[in-house]
């Protein structure tokens, strides 16, 4: 069993307040603020970010391991995740896309695989409560 754990920092009320939110690997301290996450503006992180790089990390691994299953690993993919956040309602969804070069792959299979990965992600599981899509699953020469 693992375990992870980041922390946040947070100083003043939600409108006017800011933090920063620390990844206990190090590998990341990121600041974050409620007038990004609400309006976009600004340089900090959102949580809805932070969400993305999981949802998209996880999908790469789900992906990767269901190919090399296959017997079609892949040579390399990129891919995408976008959380959406709506102020007063929370988040609505996360959309994946892919775009992979696997040798010897046919577009339907690669597609009826993506598709699979996304169901058996472990972040897409946990997402449950939202609408989880993979928007596209593109195959590189």
């Amino acid at each position: 069993m693992i375990t992870s754990k980041a922390t946040t920092r947070w100083q003043g009320g939600l409108s006017d307040g800011n933090g920063r939110t620390s990844l206990e690997s190090g590998n990341a301290d990121v600041a974050v603020d409620w007038r990004k996450r609400s309006t976009g503006e600004g340089t900090s992180t959102t949580p809805e970010e932070l969400l993305a790089a999981a949802h998209s990390a996880c999908f790469a691994m789900a992906l990767s391991h269901a190919l090399e299953q296959n017997g079609t690993p892949p040579l390399e993919m990129r891919t995408d995740a976008r959380v959406q956040f709506v102020p007063g309602e929370g988040i609505t969804w996360s959309m994946l896309t892919v775009h992979a070069h696997v040798p010897g792959m046919e577009v339907l299979e690669f597609t009826r695989i993506a598709e699979q990965a996304k169901e058996d992600c472990p972040m897409s599981k946990a997402l449950g409560a939202i609408d989880v899509s993979l928007e596209s699953a593109t195959l590189q020469e």
